[in-house]
């Protein structure tokens, strides 16, 4: 509990910098927002629902992204914290988001081979074709890294298996281990 007391402390903080009216106030609201932000995707990265939870429970933009494009959702899920996952998707995170390389949280956990997470986050809206900035799919993804059980529920969803990437790769070529180029992969 003594870890959530500062959060908690930060989060009223922040909640009276927005209140403020003067300009002076500028600087370092943005000093506490970014501080803010370190924390909830620290949280994300190590999985840790109490303080996940402290920011739901102050109504903080779940969707919030890094300097790579990085929300806690894609975060939780590349690091295969399959509760902090159910939370920020019961939450309201948004899975279709993208980082500055394209790559989605489903994405992520694909590369990463978190199944039970790529699973939850396909039943998410989003387009099992959903291409990242090499044109990569999901689908293409699984392929590359052999989920081939993944690739079967892509294919359940109505992936377009007959895709291909910006360097010619289709899924059938990934899934026979025929790279060509070099695969772009969320770090």
């Amino acid at each position: 509990m003594t870890r959530v007391i500062p959060l908690i402390l930060i989060l009223s903080l922040f909640s009276s910098i927005n209140h403020a009216a003067e300009p002076t106030a500028q600087p370092h609201q943005a000093d506490v927002s970014q501080r803010l932000a370190d924390y909830l995707f620290n949280a994300a990265r190590q999985g840790d629902q109490e303080v996940l939870n402290e920011f739901i429970q102050a109504g903080y933009d779940l969707d919030r992204q890094d300097e790579k494009g990085y929300t806690a959702l894609i975060l939780a899920a590349y690091n295969g914290h399959a509760e902090a996952v159910d939370q920020l998707l019961a939450a309201g995170a948004n899975p279709c988001t993208e980082d500055k390389r394209g790559n989605t949280a489903l994405m992520g956990a694909i590369f990463k081979g978190e199944l039970r997470i790529a699973r939850t986050l396909l039943k998410a809206e989003c387009s099992p074709d959903q291409r990242n900035n090499a044109g990569q799919t999901p689908a293409m993804y699984a392929a590359l890294f052999q989920r081939t059980e993944i690739l079967e529920s892509l294919r359940e969803k109505g992936a377009d298996l007959e895709a291909t990437d910006a360097m010619g790769n289709s899924v059938a070529e990934l899934l026979e281990g025929n790279v060509k180029g070099s695969p772009q992969t969320l770090q």
